[in-house]
């Protein structure tokens, strides 16, 4: 069935005509695609280049680029990537905060074949050098500003790497560099024969345990979700998009850029999110786009009012975590026409779009589309985190409102690129995202670690992480990174780490259970935290115990600690709270616990 065959009146589930016309102006917009496989994302950015010449393309405090100057860029970087001998598949990685020098600095060295890895820029010492390490670049890129945190990380590289710095510092100047090389369309000879197959990206995940893990973004990824979001959000040259994610991760790398450029339209980049100059930003730069976490929203609807809240064109504004009870009031306050949430993972095949702006709702599958984008909802058991199975040994599917775990069916297929599961940089950490004889014997599943629900009308609710991960601040937070970081410190002897839930808060705060061997010198152990973790996995509670309950195989239990939480009047054990305000851990009393939960005190 061609695209232009689909009727909406045919479809109850395409609710509207204009959730119809997003989902078809999506489907149009990747169609080509597959295609015309050589066609690859930094060849889009010289064909826009052709296109809209002189019109704004990135704009920043730093710099602001025409879709000519970002094309320029972007073939110096691909000069100096060429001259550097990067062969294809060769890794480059960046170590960069927000501007339009990042984008051009991949779109480059991409183009010739090199894959770079999108390094988190919290990080610092053994948690940034183990995303170097599993990767294994043969050169990195830093910015002057991120020298320190860098270095830090050196003494735990296990090869070597070329160092480049953008801007001043120790190592050789990559911005002074390139301007030794031609801003032109790259010639045939100095091209390299590329597939949408090819990798482009390394993004980094926590995924469900452990240290974060490189996934694998291929060019098809990359083309896929420019355009789809593009079509879905029906982008266009006098849009302007907002941009304050951070561009290591797929939403602000990407999706936030690529959907609007494709398009024509501008992309305003900003290093990090602030909700007191927020409104300003959207009016100076007359921004028509905003694309989300729902920790923002929540932000936002908490902060003073401000003069321009509702004097804006902000359009629409798009991504995902929006939660419910927030949603009405972002919507009402600020005066969004259209909020567009959806669900996805960076490297996970599961895909839901709320078209339709159900409040609270992360996504639905139309019925003409459900046979593309198969996702099913699995019973689990709580305690191991694993599927239900039937007598027979197969999963079983949850009923309407029941949660359970999301996954997505991977095609044997090889030609259906949108089906696949490319996983990580090694194959045993791909291994453990795959569910296997799930329905029937043989299939394969990837595992999105997300509890879901869905209700009658086949709209998709998140519920929580599963396992061992919990979100706080935008980010997934590894529990056993973290516990790990903490029985690092001298004296602690266990260490529990698991999320523990806020009033009005998204996502749930990290909480330590420890079990000491001697008395905790609160001051150092928190500037020991400081120097292992970013601040979102950092832990906001702690709870000193005498032993740690385990099972039967001695593995630690959770549940019970989730359940007692932080409240004094349930909670016997000594507890401590990181004050933001006093910058250090202090006695959890009821007092304490009363100004938390009643949001006194700003998180």
């Amino acid at each position: 069935m061609s695209l232009m065959q689909i009727d909406p009146a045919a479809h109850p589930a395409v609710r509207g005509p204009s959730a119809a016309k997003a989902w078809l102006r999506a489907l149009e917009m990747t169609a080509p695609i597959a295609e015309r496989p050589a066609r690859v994302l930094p060849n889009v950015v010289q064909d826009l280049a052709e296109r809209f010449g002189d019109a704004p393309a990135l704009l920043s405090e730093r710099e602001c680029w025409t879709y000519r100057e970002l094309a320029e860029r972007s073939n110096r970087y691909a000069r100096w990537a060429l001259e550097q001998g990067v062969g294809q598949g060769d890794v480059v990685s960046l170590l960069m905060p927000n501007r339009p020098e990042y984008l051009a600095i991949w779109l480059g060295i991409t183009h010739i074949g090199g894959v770079v890895s999108l390094l988190n820029t919290n990080l610092t010492g053994p948690s940034l050098a183990h995303c170097i390490n599993i990767v294994a670049p043969r050169h990195v890129i830093v910015a002057a500003e991120l020298v320190d945190a860098l270095a830090a990380a050196l003494p735990h590289l296990t090869h070597a790497s070329t160092i480049w710095c953008h801007g001043a510092g120790n190592h050789r100047r990559i911005d002074r560099e390139i301007e030794e090389y031609a801003g032109e369309t790259l010639a045939e000879a100095e091209r390299r024969r590329l597939s949408v197959e090819d990798r482009a990206l390394y993004i980094y995940t926590s995924g469900t345990t452990g240290l974060p893990k490189a996934a694998i973004v291929d060019h098809y990824r990359l083309m896929t979700w420019s355009h789809w979001f593009a079509g879905m959000m029906d982008t266009r040259p006098s849009d302007r998009m907002y941009n304050c994610l951070p561009m290591y991760h797929s939403i602000g790398g990407v999706v936030a850029t690529g959907a609007v450029l494709v398009n024509g339209g501008s992309v305003v980049i900003r290093e990090k999110f602030s909700a007191r100059q927020f409104w300003d930003d959207i009016s100076r730069w007359d921004c028509t786009l905003f694309q989300y976490i729902g920790e923002l929203c929540r932000y936002l609807v908490h902060a003073e009012p401000h003069p321009r809240e509702a004097e804006h064109r902000i359009r629409l504004c798009c991504g995902n975590g929006l939660r419910g009870d927030v949603w009405n009031d972002f919507k009402t306050r600020f005066r969004i026409p259209q909020i567009l949430e959806f669900y996805a993972a960076t490297e996970g095949n599961v895909s839901l779009f709320n078209v339709e702006g159900r409040p609270g709702a992360i996504g639905r599958i139309p019925a003409f589309l459900a046979h593309r984008f198969p996702a099913a909802l699995l019973k689990l058991d709580a305690e191991q985190s694993e599927p239900v199975r039937n007598s027979r040994g197969f999963c079983i599917r949850c009923g309407p409102n029941e949660a359970g775990e999301a996954i997505g069916k991977i095609r044997r297929d090889r030609s259906d690129l949108g089906g696949r599961f490319e996983g990580y940089v090694g194959q045993e950490e791909t291994e453990k995202k795959i569910l296997r004889d799930v329905f029937a014997k043989g299939d394969a599943w990837f595992r999105t670690g997300d509890l879901m629900r869905k209700d009658e009308q086949g709209f998709f609710y998140f519920v929580d992480r599963v396992g061992d991960t919990f979100r706080w601040k935008g980010e997934n937070v590894a529990t056993s990174e973290v516990a790990e970081a903490i029985t690092a410190f001298p004296g602690v002897m266990e260490a529990n780490v698991y999320g523990v839930s806020i009033p009005e808060t998204e996502g749930r705060a990290g909480m330590a259970a420890l079990v000491l061997g001697q008395e905790l010198d609160l001051k150092t152990f928190r500037t020991h935290l400081a120097g292992r973790l970013p601040s979102y996995a950092r832990p906001l509670f702690l709870r000193i115990k005498r032993e740690m309950a385990v099972t039967v195989t001695f593995k630690q239990t959770k549940n019970d600690l989730i359940r007692e939480g932080y409240d004094p009047a349930v909670v016997r054990d000594v507890m401590y709270f990181d004050d933001p305000a006093r910058q250090a851990f202090v006695p959890l009393d009821t007092a304490l616990y009363d100004r938390i939960q009643s949001g006194q005190i700003r998180l």
